[in-house]
């Protein structure tokens, strides 16, 4: 069978490692095409995974979304017709589902977000099959929709697939002797992140002050931050960072994906941003591992991480552990959903 993976986010990488690794194993033969931004294609030759770049992410704007738009449908299709897949699969796969649905070929997609609204119009419609996970709130196409218990981090992180390497967190910077912080701001810079500002300077500022005040504190950011901070910076290897993550005693930032896998290795976290996601929200009132704040100050960003570390470490052991066993095996849910949405389609 020939399978074509979308792979046009760092994230994606993570999400497909474990599938890409299983479907090779059963033989079928694999096609990977992947787009320019931040560490997208780095990560992708760091776990050397030979791939196709079709596009490059542009400036932050609805101009540039929609010239890349154009033109990534062009190049895949282009890559369709030569390659000839059994099934396209995607993580959000508006190019994907589109391209497929042209090509007269299936696609399966993967989404976690629900206010992705466009792009979700522009792409549940043309999918074969839409897969989400079971708390996910938002619209999805009637008899297409599988859903799985669990989060899309478990992919890669569930304890069968990943076991993290406190040597390497230590390589990568992690303090040996301190509590240890993570912080991730992001760029806001998807389609849709429109309309969303992130931190403000200050509110960084105050959070990198009030947790350096704790332990060791590590920024990740996927973009400028103030000059006095950069000594916070994170300077290990991106394909490193969850080996750091999983020794941390908190994690907290405008990164959902990185809220959630946080807490799918056991560490709790705080989301604060004003983009609603299920998956933290379920994670917060199902096992109190997260805390999402949806309209992000100082004041509302340390009650929350006050809150989380005064948490003991047996109770965050004890709802870790009921997460894991409520989770179903992510990675062989996706390999099982593509297989047989190429059999069912053919």
């Amino acid at each position: 069978m020939k399978i074509l993976v979308e792979v046009t986010h760092p994230a994606h990488v993570h999400f497909f490692r474990n599938p890409l690794r299983i479907w090779s194993d059963q033989g079928h033969q694999l096609k990977i095409t992947s787009r320019e931004k931040d560490c997208t294609t780095r990560l992708l030759d760091q776990m050397e995974i030979e791939h196709e770049v079709l596009s490059s992410q542009g400036p932050k704007g609805l101009p540039s979304m929609m010239s890349e738009f154009a033109e990534r449908n062009r190049q895949l299709y282009k890559v369709v017709k030569r390659f000839r897949p059994d099934v396209l699969c995607a993580v959000g796969g508006i190019w994907a589902a589109q391209t497929g649905f042209a090509a007269r070929r299936p696609s399966v997609i993967f989404y976690d977000t629900e206010d992705a609204r466009l792009q979700n119009f522009l792409t549940y419609p043309f999918a074969s099959r839409v897969c989400v996970p079971n708390c996910y709130r938002g619209w999805t196409p009637n008899n297409r929709t599988i859903r799985y218990r669990g989060y899309h981090e478990l992919s890669y992180l569930d304890q069968r697939f990943f076991t993290p390497d406190r040597d390497i967190a230590i390589q990568n910077g992690l303090s040996p002797n301190k509590q240890n912080f993570l912080i991730r701001t992001v760029a806001w810079g998807a389609s849709h992140d429109i309309g969303i500002d992130g931190w403000n300077r200050n509110t960084l500022r105050s959070v990198v002050k009030n947790l350096s005040d704790l332990g060791h504190v590590l920024i990740s950011s996927e973009g400028e931050i103030p000059a006095e901070l950069e000594s916070y910076r994170y300077q290990g290897d991106m394909d490193k960072l969850h080996h750091v993550l999983a020794f941390c005693s908190l994690y907290v930032g405008e990164s959902a994906t990185i809220a959630s896998e946080a807490v799918v290795l056991g560490v709790p976290a705080v989301y604060a941003a004003p983009a609603y996601r299920s998956y933290v929200y379920d994670q917060e009132k199902r096992y109190g591992l997260a805390r999402y704040v949806s309209t992000p100050s100082i004041d509302s960003i340390m009650l929350a991480v006050n809150d989380l570390l005064g948490k003991t470490s047996a109770s965050i052991m004890k709802a870790h552990k009921k997460m894991i066993e409520e989770s179903a095996n992510v990675s062989e849910t996706i390999c099982a959903n593509v297989v047989e949405a190429a059999l069912c389609e053919s």
